[in-house]
């Protein structure tokens, strides 16, 4: 699977002409690759900003979005999905989803994914707050020694955000032990246009 993540500027106070023009074409534009989520930001993005996910044969995409009339400026960024997603199939519940990008080296790319698929066995099922990790990708041109990992997550809430910042002892250690492989982190808060 090949994913693209696009932060795209609008020429627009808002994104929902970007928006419009991406989805009433059936999402010609992302063809042949599929929209895995379109999404607008609460934090750290601004009302002109739009964060389009595409999945499949992604080749095109960045082209095809500078492409469009809406569309000001466009920055993507090629990804492979590590240990989630397993499909293709787009994200559909509304929520808040977190996008956060860390700095690695990419030697530590492997490990990163298996200590986040461990940590989520144990993070995933608790009482206090609602969380799914929707996917960690690694960067798909991994020639250069450090990069970026992205990792999406579904939240119910920003209450739930809260709540997770304190996840279960198991959790907890191997977070860290991922903190510790990482230079530093990048998130936006954002929500899922669901059309």
């Amino acid at each position: 699977m090949s994913f693209i993540i696009s932060r795209v500027r609008t020429t627009d106070r808002h994104f929902n002409a970007l928006h419009t023009e991406i989805t009433n074409d059936s999402n010609a534009t992302l063809q042949p690759a599929s929209l895995w989520g379109a999404f607008h930001g609460l934090f750290g993005l601004g009302s002109n900003e739009l964060i389009v996910v595409s999945v499949g044969a992604t080749e095109n995409v960045h082209k095809n979005l500078m492409s469009l009339n809406s569309a000001a400026g466009c920055e993507s960024l090629e990804l492979a999905p590590t240990v989630r997603p397993v499909t293709e199939e787009p994200l559909s519940r509304e929520g808040l989803y977190v996008f956060r990008f860390f700095d690695v080296a990419h030697v530590d790319v492997d490990e990163i994914a298996e200590l986040s698929r461990v940590a989520w066995e144990s993070f995933e099922h608790v009482d206090a707050y609602s969380a799914e990790p929707q996917g960690l990708f690694c960067q798909a041109d991994r020639s250069e020694e450090r990069g970026r990992m992205l990792l999406v997550t579904w939240y119910d809430g920003l209450n739930s955000w809260q709540a997770s910042r304190n996840p279960p002892a198991k959790a907890r250690e191997n977070f860290q032990r991922r903190q510790q492989l990482t230079n530093g982190t990048v998130a936006y808060a954002t929500r899922l246009i669901v059309s």
